[in-house]
């Protein structure tokens, strides 16, 4: 049934205040203004600060009595350096709150910059290990908005960011509560000019965290339910986003689809991003991307504990003969569709390397919520599956 894309519009607040729907970016001003805000600083990357969408939205700011700076130096994968950075100008210019605008990259950078305004410590210190979080000055936190660009991470909806470690090449999760953006504005609008290829990969990393979610052990029914949603729009939507990029029905689901796996995750992760976040690092490839090529095998190396539960999947999904195979066979004909590379080599991925590559996704956090447990002896195992191409 084809509906209105312009009725996709709500006013949610799950699990924050999220102004959903297209033509709401409008909305801007007044939303910063809610959350306190009088001299925002907006982050995102280089190539979306060169589009009409950025100046439009501080154009509207000013002209609403908001002035707002821009930093968007910020590499795909971002790194420590970009946080610096974004920090130094933040306080030189008297800001006292973040707009976070882009996807992963953007969204995780601005967040940190945020999170760090209001700290004398090391960032690294921080990292989503244990209780880090609480000896954060969490007073010092200036307000976040965030306005997601992509369908993918769900950063916007996350409490933590991604960045890269330059001095030992790892990505670290940096967490605090108050990272949650304290209004979200996803107009899916915004995401009509995004290119198949990126649309695809994106899409991509909205399904791997709804399926690590679903399957994630421990009990957590309101994650498994938003994660289960998630897929089946990922299912609907997905192909005809990257078919015809100027959808905006499709365009709005798979929005929606991105926030849902990122709350879903909070269930857990497992070995598909553990594996992932090491060539991330290493090899600066697209995280969805890379999600994507390591999907099938952990699917594989997980089978024993996940079977039961993808055959339930594989029904809701309304499958042709439910089972853990017609899950297997959806994933990889989805990336067959979009051209992605069935083996880590198509990521650059040395055969060499895989030791330490191991070595890293063992230590990595996202390892803990596998539904099988894994250490560098099991992730090499799928290292050396996905190198091979061998999937089962």
């Amino acid at each position: 049934m084809t509906i209105d894309p312009k009725t996709l519009s709500g006013n949610w607040s799950f699990p924050t205040q999220i102004r959903f729907g297209p033509g709401r970016i409008a909305e801007l001003a007044r939303a910063c203004k809610s959350l306190g805000m009088a001299r925002p600083l907006l982050v995102t990357d280089p190539g979306l600060a060169k589009l009409p969408m950025v100046g439009d939205a501080i154009a509207a700011n000013e002209a609403a009595g908001l002035p707002t700076g821009l930093f968007s130096d910020v590499k795909p994968n971002p790194v420590g350096q970009n946080v610096e950075d974004g920090l130094k100008v933040y306080r030189e210019g008297g800001h006292d709150g973040v707009i976070a605008w882009g996807g992963g990259s953007g969204l995780d950078a601005a967040k940190a910059i945020a999170f760090m305004a209001g700290q004398t410590k090391p960032m690294w210190e921080f990292e989503d290990r244990g209780d880090n979080w609480k000896a954060a000055n969490a007073d010092g936190i200036p307000p976040i908005l965030a306005v997601p660009t992509t369908a993918g991470t769900g950063s916007e909806v996350g409490r933590a960011g991604v960045i890269l470690d330059e001095s030992d090449h790892t990505k670290k999760v940096i967490f605090h509560p108050k990272m949650l953006a304290g209004i979200v504005i996803s107009d899916p609008e915004l995401t009509l000019g995004l290119p198949a290829h990126i649309t695809a990969a994106t899409g991509m990393d909205a399904l791997a965290h709804c399926l690590e979610a679903y399957c994630a052990p421990g009990y957590h029914p309101m994650a498994e339910g938003i994660a289960v949603e998630g897929l089946r729009l990922v299912k609907d939507w997905l192909p005809t986003a990257v078919r015809d990029g100027g959808n905006l029905e499709a365009r709005a689901h798979m929005l929606v689809a991105a926030s849902m796996g990122a709350t879903a995750f909070q269930k857990g992760l497992g070995a598909i991003h553990a594996l992932s976040h090491p060539v991330g690092a290493i090899y600066n490839s697209h995280h969805g991307l890379t999600n994507a090529v390591f999907m099938p095998y952990v699917l594989a190396f997980n089978r024993p504990a996940i079977e039961h539960r993808m055959t339930r999947l594989a029904a809701w999904l309304e499958l042709p003969n439910p089972s853990f195979q017609a899950i297997m066979d959806w994933v990889t004909a989805l990336r067959e569709e979009f051209k992605m590379p069935h083996t880590i080599e198509g990521l650059g991925v040395e055969e060499d390397r895989l030791d330490e590559l191991s070595r890293m996704a063992a230590e990595d956090p996202t390892a803990s919520g596998n539904p099988i447990a894994v250490g560098a002896a099991e992730l090499k195992t799928m290292y050396i599956a996905a190198l091979e191409g061998r999937v089962g």
